[in-house]
């Protein structure tokens, strides 16, 4: 089936309420580059949701669907692909707890394998704030104000946006989490601070305890990125990206691109 002859019911849960999850991931020579990591956090989020899982929906299938997918699209060398659940259809109190699920590709372009040549312009979204609940780190559905940041973004010309959290603090990006550099020790918001629970970050903090790099999880304050030496963002797909500019502060991206060696 074809994007062009999907139909959703205007009752689904993810499109009249948000109650759905999502996982954005990259396929990379026929394979799902971080599987793992990247089901292990749809399964706890889908439990902190309170979905009923049926048997079925195990990795070994969707890891399988997936490529498959991929194939008939002849993406499989690179792909980006998104994986959307939802609990059902229905009213708030009387849903049917149908489990759905809906798996999208797209190709790549090989971009995506290298370090950005340009680097990123950032500024804040100053519009709203996120909380940082039970649900903060999720992949949700819910995602209005990463939404309304990313069109703040393009219209003020900006690569992406910062967001703050109710205490004033920065937590992520609207589709990538933040990463800075100050004195050769490489800092990152906990989880703690309501940024989304990100599988390349959790990949690269691995990876940073291998080597001589220092890392913390410290709150990010902007005057933290105003004093920094380097910035970078992380997502799935993309993997690292290096910022030039936020506000008026410019950055190098030495440190950066050894990091992005890690892979």
């Amino acid at each position: 089936m074809t994007a062009a002859n999907m139909c959703l019911r205007a009752d689904n849960h993810s499109y009249r309420y948000g109650d759905g999850l999502f996982e954005t991931m990259k396929v990379s020579k026929g394979k799902i580059s971080l599987a793992d990591m990247h089901f292990q956090r749809l399964y706890h989020g889908l439990s902190i949701l309170k979905f009923h899982v049926p048997g079925q929906f195990s990795q070994q299938n969707l890891e399988k669907e997936t490529i498959d997918l991929c194939k008939r699209n002849r993406s499989e060398d690179l792909a980006r692909v998104r994986l959307s659940v939802s609990r059902g259809s229905g009213g708030l109190y009387d849903g049917d707890e149908k489990f759905q699920y809906l798996i999208e590709c797209w190709p790549l372009q090989e971009s995506a394998r290298k370090l950005n040549e340009h680097g990123l312009v950032l500024d804040i979204f100053p519009d709203a704030r996120k909380s940082c609940d039970v649900f903060a780190n999720l992949k949700s559905a819910s995602h209005l104000i990463y939404v309304m940041a990313a069109r703040f973004a393009k219209e003020n010309k900006l690569n992406d946006c910062l967001l703050l959290n109710t205490d004033g603090r920065i937590c992520d990006a609207t589709i990538a989490n933040l990463f800075w550099i100050k004195d050769e020790i490489i800092f990152t918001p906990p989880l703690s601070e309501g940024c989304i629970a990100g599988v390349k970050r959790k990949y690269l903090m691995g990876r940073l305890q291998t080597t001589s790099l220092r890392l913390r999880e410290e709150n990010c304050e902007i005057s933290d990125l105003e004093n920094a030496d380097e910035l970078f963002l992380t997502n799935a797909i993309q993997g690292i990206r290096w910022v030039k500019q936020f506000r008026n502060k410019s950055y190098t991206n030495s440190i950066t691109g050894k990091i992005f060696q890690l892979g």
